[in-house]
């Protein structure tokens, strides 16, 4: 099961292309003659991804003069290091692929963590929407997979675990040699821990999931958009009581802020505003309308990235 959330980011990261300063260095040498910096930043400027890069520089330079000092170094760290768990040894590759590098994955992380705080920011959270977050609450759990291409392979594999005296150390080796999830199979089918705002993993599975209790496994296959699978539970916290997840509540609530087009849309556009923009450019001084005027719609994408990470 692919991480659909660093698929994401790395989409969004592979835009992030330099606009070079214009100059008349050459970019590139041709026996046709070479290419400027200035005629490649004067083609680059005109294409939806060279748009595209301007807003996002312009936003990032915002969000980091109002919420730098709420992201720090650690984070971004913690979150690399769990993207880079979670793609293995195929991460490296991942990267190259998309033509990107530690550094440059670091800080689009970074830029989603300040699109973060600004969404929290905006957030403001009263007591009835806690109350209403608590009723579909369920704590972060810690599952497993094995992902296979039929019916009757999953029920063979439930059929085999029913049978062995040490479930999870079946489950693993299960994985190994059954599961079709290169992602995962080599992990004993480990996922990243998830709760109830998660929006990447198919419903199916979630659903499954939250019903098992620490130890327990699908004894029904489990139909989702990738195949079949059967899930385990490494553990699955008890819910407690609310007041000892107000903070956890709150997160959650930004979170599905940040899901919400239209939330974050206006929560951009404030940003924007407040931060005093001013292009230079005549060829983009256009570039920021929907979010700069009034009367602006919600069909731009500025901003809306992939974000696995919690509000504090």
């Amino acid at each position: 099961m692919k991480s659909k959330k660093l698929i994401a980011i790395i989409a969004t990261a592979a835009l992030m292309l330099p606009l070079a300063a214009c100059g008349n260095k050459a970019v590139a040498t041709t026996s046709g003659g070479k290419i400027t910096e200035s005629e490649y930043y004067s083609s680059m400027k005109q294409t939806n991804q060279g748009k595209q890069v301007l807003q996002q520089m312009i936003l990032d330079k915002v969000l980091e003069k109002e919420y730098g000092k709420q992201v720090s170094d650690k984070q971004v760290n913690a979150q690399f290091n769990t993207y880079k768990s979670e793609y293995g040894s195929q991460f490296n590759a991942m990267l190259q692929s998309q033509g990107m590098t530690t550094k440059s994955l670091k800080e689009q992380i970074r830029s989603n963590l300040l699109l973060t705080a600004a969404a929290r920011d905006y957030s403001h959270i009263t007591s009835k929407q806690i109350n209403k977050q608590w009723t579909k609450y369920e704590p972060k759990v810690q599952t497993a997979t094995i992902l296979v291409g039929s019916k009757a392979d999953a029920e063979d594999i439930i059929s085999q675990l029913n049978d062995s005296s040490n479930k999870y150390k079946t489950f693993k080796k299960l994985a190994k040699s059954k599961s079709t999830d290169s992602q995962t199979k080599n992990n004993g089918g480990k996922l990243p821990a998830f709760d109830n705002t998660d929006n990447q993993l198919d419903s199916s599975f979630k659903k499954a999931a939250f019903k098992l209790k620490t130890g327990e496994y699908t004894t029904t296959p489990v139909k989702t958009d990738d195949g079949y699978q059967v899930i385990y539970m490494i553990e699955h916290p008890a819910k407690g009581k609310k007041s000892q997840h107000i903070n956890d509540l709150k997160n959650q609530i930004v979170q599905e802020n940040m899901n919400n087009q239209n939330f974050m849309h206006k929560v951009v556009s404030n940003v924007l505003k407040k931060g005093n923009v001013s292009i230079k450019d005549n060829d983009q001084k256009n570039i920021l309308d929907e979010y700069l005027n009034s009367n602006s719609t919600t069909n731009g994408s500025l901003g809306q990235t992939s974000s696995s990470s919690s509000a504090k």
